[in-house]
């Protein structure tokens, strides 16, 4: 197999060894990370993985080392029992906190969803106020538009005074509304 000539490789830039830097603080050797990382764009950078939490090791199925009842144990028994009273000792601790954990979790889903219905009951009051306030001006825009043609003809001047009654009635209804959503406590009766 005969492959075509390549073009020759231009020689390749040799690099000058870095001085040796000494960081002297936490800032300077932060800085000096930064600067490695910075020389080669290019160059994917390494980011480590989670480390997954300590669990202690799962109680064996089947005990084979069982201490006998019986009378003259030996000196280095103490140690095993030791060592097993602790690593119990250990899983105790830890499915305790685990359980704890996992409370707190409940209580801060809890507190969570409780915020969020807060939060959509106050937009929906303030979607209602707001949805009042537009019903209000486009009323008065109507009655205003009214009042305009009235004026353009003239002789119906009795429909005028009728509907500024209507306005006024409009207004009252609104605020008997306005009333029946908002209670109100009276102190001292």
């Amino acid at each position: 197999n005969m492959a075509a000539p390549s073009a020759p490789r231009p020689p390749r830039p040799r690099k000058e060894p870095q001085p040796l830097v000494i960081p002297r603080s936490a800032a300077e050797e932060q800085r000096l990370r930064l600067e490695r990382l910075m020389r080669n764009p290019e160059k994917t950078v390494p980011i480590p993985e989670k480390l997954n939490e300590w669990a202690p090791r799962p109680p064996p199925e089947f005990v084979r080392d069982v201490m006998g009842s019986s009378a003259g144990a030996g000196s280095g028994e103490f140690h095993v029992y030791r060592h097993l009273r602790r690593r119990e000792y250990q899983r105790q601790d830890f499915m305790d906190a685990m359980a704890e954990k996992q409370r707190l979790d409940e209580e801060f889903q809890k507190k969570l969803e409780r915020n969020k219905m807060i939060a959509e009951e106050q937009t929906a009051k303030r979607r209602r106020k707001r949805q009042k306030l537009k019903e209000k001006k486009l009323q008065a825009k109507k009655n205003k538009l009214e009042q305009k043609k009235q004026e353009k003809e003239p002789g119906q001047s009795q429909e005028q005074g009728s509907s500024e009654d209507d306005e006024e009635d409009s207004k009252e209804e609104e605020e008997k509304e306005d009333d029946a959503e908002e209670p109100s406590f009276v102190m001292g009766r």
